[in-house]
Formats: C-alpha cells, sequence, structure tokens
C-alpha cells in the first residue's frame, strides 16, 4: 500500500483530523455521490436491457465486493475451485488480469502448466493456476470474451468470475460478495469520499454475503435478507520456499524475518504472521500488485540485513525468481476457514445440481 492510499484509507476511515482535511472531505463529498449515481445508473441499464450481458450455457458464480482493498477474494475463488473439482465438474476461472498485458483473451492455463508469466496475465490468474492443476485459467479485460472461451472451447461446466460483483456484462446464478468483518461499509460512502465501489443498497444484488476475517459472531445490519456467511483467513500449515522446498510454518518460530507484502492489507498479513508465532525484526510494504525489480530486491536484501529469513505472500512469490534473495524467502498461502459451511455449500451444491 503506497503513502497516498493509505493517508486516504485513514482520512476516510478515522475522519479528518485538521481544517485542511474538513476541507478536503467536503470536496470529496459530491465526487462519491456522482460516482455513485453513475454506478446506480449503469446497473439501471443493464437490468433494463439497454446495455447487454452474455448468459453462459453453464453456472456462473462471481466473487466480489462492495469495497475497494483485500477482502479475500483470491482465496474465496481457490476454495470454490477446489470445491467443483472435488465434485467431478470442470472449473474455469476468468480474471481480469489486473496489471498485467492482456488486451483480448489469454490463457493463462489450459488446465496444466501455467503458460503465462504475471507480467502478462497478472499475479492473480498466476497464483490461482499454479494452486489448482486442472482448473482452466483465462485473463480477460473484456469477461465475456473469456466466458465465451471457456466454454466452447475448453467445456467449463462451472465459471467462475473472480472480482466481478460489478462487471455487469456477464449474466450469473451466484452472486458473492465478500465484505470485512472489521469494516464491513467503511465510512458507508462512496469513492473517493469513502471506500465503496457503489452505494451500499447495491447488496441487493447479491445472492449470498460472505463476512470474511470474522471472529464467528459479528451481526451485519445490510443483509437485506441475503443470507450470511462468516469466515476467518488462516495459514496453511506449510511455508514453501521459492526454491518449492516445503517446512512447517511453526519451525520459523524461533528464528528471525522479515515480511514483505505488495497487496492490498500488508498490515493484516504482519499481524497474522505475528499471531502464528512468528518473530519479525522488520517489515516493508509495497503497493497492491507490486512489481519486484532489481533495485526492489536489494533493497529488501539490505533490509533483511541479519536476519534468518524473508516471507511473503504466495500472490507475491508467484513474482520472483527462485534465485531472487541470498536469504531463504518462504511464501505462505491463505485458505478460508468457514463458520457456517453448511450455508455456502447448499448455495454451491444448487448449482451443481
Amino acid at each position: 500500500m503506497n503513502r497516498v492510499t493509505a493517508w486516504h484509507r485513514r482520512l476516510v476511515l478515522e475522519g479528518p483530523k485538521s481544517p485542511g482535511q474538513w476541507l478536503l472531505q467536503s470536496l470529496l463529498l459530491p465526487l462519491g455521490w456522482l460516482y455513485g449515481i453513475i454506478a446506480s445508473v449503469r446497473v439501471w441499464l443493464y437490468r433494463r436491457e439497454v446495455l447487454s450481458s452474455y448468459r453462459a450455457g453453464v453456472p456462473v458464480v462471481s466473487v466480489g465486493n462492495l469495497s475497494v482493498g483485500g477482502t479475500g477474494k483470491t482465496p474465496m475463488t481457490d476454495h470454490l475451485i477446489r470445491y467443483f473439482q472435488n465434485r467431478g465438474r470442470k472449473v474455469a476461472v476468468v480474471s481480469r488480469g489486473y496489471r498485467g498485458r492482456v488486451r483480448d483473451v489469454a490463457v493463462v492455463s489450459a488446465g496444466d502448466d501455467p503458460l503465462l508469466s504475471p507480467e502478462i496475465c497478472g499475479d492473480e490468474p498466476l497464483l490461482l493456476a499454479r494452486r489448482n492443476p486442472g482448473a482452466v485459467v483465462l485473463a480477460a479485460p473484456r469477461r465475456s470474451a473469456g466466458v465465451r472461451l471457456a466454454v466452447e472451447r475448453f467445456g467449463a461446466q462451472i465459471v467462475i468470475l473472480d472480482d466481478g460483483f460489478q462487471h455487469l456484462a456477464v449474466q450469473r446464478d451466484l452472486d458473492i460478495v465478500l465484505l470485512d468483518a472489521r469494516c464491513p461499509m467503511g465510512n458507508h460512502r462512496v469513492l473517493p469520499a469513502g471506500l465503496l465501489r457503489e452505494f451500499p443498497s447495491a447488496l441487493e444484488r447479491g445472492d449470498l454475503l460472505v463476512l470474511t476475517r470474522s471472529q464467528g459472531d459479528e451481526k451485519f445490519l445490510f443483509r437485506h435478507g441475503k443470507p450470511l456467511v462468516r469466515c476467518r483467513h488462516a495459514f496453511d500449515a506449510l511455508a514453501i520456499s521459492l526454491r518449492g522446498e516445503s517446512i512447517p510454518l511453526i519451525h520459523l518460530a524461533d528464528k528471525k524475518g522479515v515480511a514483505f507484502a505488495g497487496i492490498a492489507d500488508p498490515e493484516g498479513f504482519f499481524a497474522s504472521l505475528t499471531s502464528a508465532g512468528l518473530s519479525l525484526v522488520n517489515t516493508v510494504s509495497f503497493p497492491d500488485h507490486a512489481a519486484y525489480n532489481e533495485e526492489t530486491l536489494y533493497h529488501l536484501e539490505k533490509v533483511a540485513g541479519e536476519a534468518d529469513f524473508l516471507v511473503t505472500t504466495e500472490k507475491d512469490g508467484v513474482k520472483l525468481a527462485s534465485d531472487a534473495f541470498s536469504l531463504p524467502c518462504y511464501q505462505v498461502s491463505l485458505k478460508l476457514d468457514f463458520f457456517e459451511p453448511a450455508d455456502l455449500e447448499r448455495a454451491l451444491d444448487s448449482l451443481i445440481e
């Protein structure tokens, strides 16, 4: 997270604390209303079929969120891929390929080894392809073209739209909306006055709400009659080095580590590592979807100093070469533990049936 993004997040979540910040907030409020109105008009045009949307011949599941920032879309998508594969379905994921260089549709994986680098397809599609052999992963800025290719060329039986809540050009059979339990609606205002991509009433479009980073007992007042599922983030028991060697995460607890991450919520990642028992002597935050060039790698080596190891997210790890550092560098992957798994499974099984 860069400084401007972090500063804006503090402003909208904690409120203005100086005359200059109060003035800025007053200027951002009408812009937020304008952004929200434009988003609402766009939804209205799709509902009235003024703007066309593509209907696939197979079930389509959208995973998205209402606010900007990391709510756990990639772990959720990963969970859905595994769920459907375990039930014998051929699964395809269609991602925008954020920060990649795809113009039309790119095949990240045809169900075997990944074919593209993160510079071309983006880090999240590559991560999903590596974690899920057998799944078709496509990067497509125009998602309807990706869904069509997944069905017609690869014979997908289930298609998952990664970050698809606002992408209405593809019709979906299940709309899953993720909300961070720590601050589900931010300050309830739309960008740039808040963190929401649409007005809170947009949740009415969702079919299933998922509270991530939950403690299991939160109440959410904006359900609009929608079923609610709670889950928490958890690390896999094994950390994987950039060379592919695995080690129990707990074995790093008696060593000194430096953590780094280029994700939407790096501080949350660092806090989770500490809670898992790791001793971090330093942490380094980068902007979301950060690229790692020679200068960045040199900076990390310098920061590491006398540390025993480096640790990062799996999303960052896919962008690093096996020999990127002289120190061991481990990547840890996130999974979601659900407090109400039966409610989620009921919704997913209805698609299979």
